[in-house]
């Protein structure tokens, strides 16, 4: 069960996905197969290879990206592998929003 976002910034993580950008979006999250996870950030792009190739970089395996028939697939990013992932790419705003 997905928290804590606006409608707008959905809207600018799928436009951003749309124009073929990697595209970022951290929300609060509650999945009882993962319960030491409070956050998830959905890291997401049209083109599935460029997203596995953006993935190898940290280590993701592309047999990891959720892939949806919506065209809005991408990887779930979790716990230390989430804070360490969002610091590479500069999202500290995602990083104290969410007091990761």
């Amino acid at each position: 069960m997905a928290f804590g976002i606006h409608r707008q910034e959905l809207k600018e993580w799928k436009q951003q996905i749309d124009a073929g950008n990697i595209a970022f979006l951290t929300h609060y999250w509650v999945d009882e197969r993962f319960p030491h996870c409070r956050t998830v950030t959905k890291a997401g792009c049209r083109d599935l290879e460029k997203l596995a190739r953006w993935g190898a970089e940290y280590g993701l395996r592309k047999e990891w990206i959720d892939r949806r028939e919506d065209g809005y697939s991408h990887f779930d990013l979790l716990g230390d592998r989430q804070k360490e992932i969002l610091q590479k790419e500069g999202l500290y705003s995602h990083i104290e929003r969410f007091n990761l």
